[in-house]
């Protein structure tokens, strides 16, 4: 657990890697790439292989214990936290962790949002204050089945990673959320957004008064032009964070 250059959050924890790919905005995966990189996995991300490729590290499990002040923390950034492979035992030593650091924020975000509800803590409730659950979506397909289902479970915070972008999403889809990041694809055969697609969420947002986060515009490098542009060439910044930013000051329950 580390660092991340994840401009939406301050540390990303891995106490699950690797997945399969299910739609088009797989296609690129970083987590794949740096997983195989690594060692971490061996085969590619297929459904066939991911009883192979998804690996439990225990060792990590404390790891958020031991930062004792408030952070944003991005859950499994390497991996899928919903995915049908992953041990519903080991799931709920993920849950039990979460339970007892309240200090800090955990943002999941999942390609299956119609498994969360049966894999959420028993003691769920309306959600726990410190968890955001949010779903990622590339194009209107995605965005018209992953959002809707998303918003039928209870979370302190419902948000979208529409990253990377490869498609219009029509602003309707976005109602209901809490939050929204945008952002284009990176790596050396990226797939280039359009930036009148971003200018459509952003004015979907601002209607439906939705905090937005550009994050980047497509480029071979990751973080590249964090900004959207207006039509006359106008950089703005949009680096918004829910009300909710972060829990109230708790104490670890360790």
């Amino acid at each position: 657990m580390g660092k991340t250059t994840i401009s939406w959050t301050d540390f990303s924890w891995n106490p699950i890697t690797g997945c399969s790919k299910v739609s088009e905005g797989c296609r690129h995966c970083f987590a794949e790439r740096l997983a195989r990189q690594r060692g971490w996995s061996t085969l590619p991300w297929t459904a066939a292989n991911a009883a192979e490729n998804i690996v439990l590290h225990p060792d990590r499990l404390n790891q958020p214990a031991r930062l004792k002040q408030p952070h944003m923390i991005f859950v499994n950034s390497m991996s899928d936290m919903f995915h049908p492979h992953i041990d519903r035992t080991f799931l709920q030593q993920v849950w039990n962790v979460i339970r007892r650091t309240p200090q800090h924020t955990y943002q999941i975000l999942t390609k299956r949002p119609e498994a969360i509800q049966e894999r959420l803590p028993q003691d769920w409730g309306g959600g726990w204050p410190n968890v955001w659950l949010g779903v990622s979506a590339e194009d209107a397909k995605n965005a018209a089945r992953r959002i809707p289902a998303l918003l039928t479970v209870p979370a302190a915070i419902r948000f979208v990673s529409l990253e990377p972008l490869l498609g219009p999403i029509e602003p309707k889809w976005l109602a209901g959320l809490d939050w929204v990041i945008v952002g284009g694809e990176s790596g050396p055969v990226h797939r280039s957004m359009d930036m009148s697609w971003a200018r459509a969420i952003r004015d979907g947002c601002q209607e439906r008064g939705i905090p937005l986060f550009i994050k980047q515009d497509s480029d071979y490098l990751p973080g590249q032009r964090s900004y959207l542009v207006e039509e006359d060439g106008t950089q703005v910044e949009y680096h918004e964070y829910p009300t909710m930013a972060r829990p109230p000051e708790q104490k670890p329950l360790f």
